[in-house]
């Protein structure tokens, strides 16, 4: 208890997960193929750091609630931590600038290359290759990022929260109005967001720029 009180007292910092922003996301879908694990990685990687989505809400997603228009892909999302009446929410997910890491593109792979027509979108994948028909768990996800990131030999501890975390990071370091980041990323509070936020800040609209040095 007497550690609890220090804490109080001084206050520490919450642990975190790297935030895997986009030099991130990017090399963790380089090395990925065409085989079925790695063309669904893809696609999880992809649409859940566009997305902003937590590893809860992107193994609930059925094939009919991602459609695709001449804008990009449309994601339902039908239960969140914020949306406990489900109500349900859209996204929209922009054509990528590059074929290799747009979430449109993966998204579409994804389906031709699983045969997947209605149920749970993302689904287990065996070792051998095959495609099963239950619906991917949550903690697959982290477990999909921490041993993608090993693979592409990059550094940091990683897990689910890295891709909404590291949405929230880039999107504030490019200068994104909070407003928008909290309604794309359905943040209810601004402060709650930059919780999310790592060192993406540091660099935004930094005052020191404005000292004469």
């Amino acid at each position: 208890m007497i550690g609890a009180g220090i804490r109080r007292t001084k206050g520490s910092a919450p642990t975190k997960k790297k935030a895997a922003r986009t030099k991130v996301i990017s090399a963790l879908v380089a090395p990925l193929d065409t085989s079925l694990g790695d063309v669904r990685d893809r696609a999880l990687l992809l649409i859940g750091f566009a997305g902003a989505l937590r590893r809860s809400e992107l193994v609930a997603l059925d094939v009919q609630d991602v459609t695709q228009d001449d804008d990009g892909l449309v994601v339902t999302i039908r239960r969140s931590k914020g949306d406990q009446e489900a109500h349900g929410e859209k996204r929209g997910l922009p054509y990528g600038s590059r074929p290799a890491t747009c979430p449109v593109r993966a998204w579409r792979a994804w389906l031709d290359a699983s045969g997947i027509t209605e149920g749970a979108a993302f689904r287990a994948v065996t070792r051998h290759g095959h495609l099963r028909t239950t619906r991917l768990g949550d903690r697959a996800i982290a477990d999909m990022i921490k041993r993608r990131a090993q693979h592409a030999g990059v550094a940091g501890d990683f897990a689910g929260h890295s891709l909404r975390a590291g949405f929230a990071t880039e999107a504030y370091a490019h200068g994104t109005p909070e407003l928008a980041i909290m309604r794309h990323g359905r943040w209810r509070s601004a402060s709650v967001m930059r919780g999310y936020v790592e060192e993406g800040g540091v660099w935004n609209d930094n005052a020191a720029h404005r000292l004469g040095l």
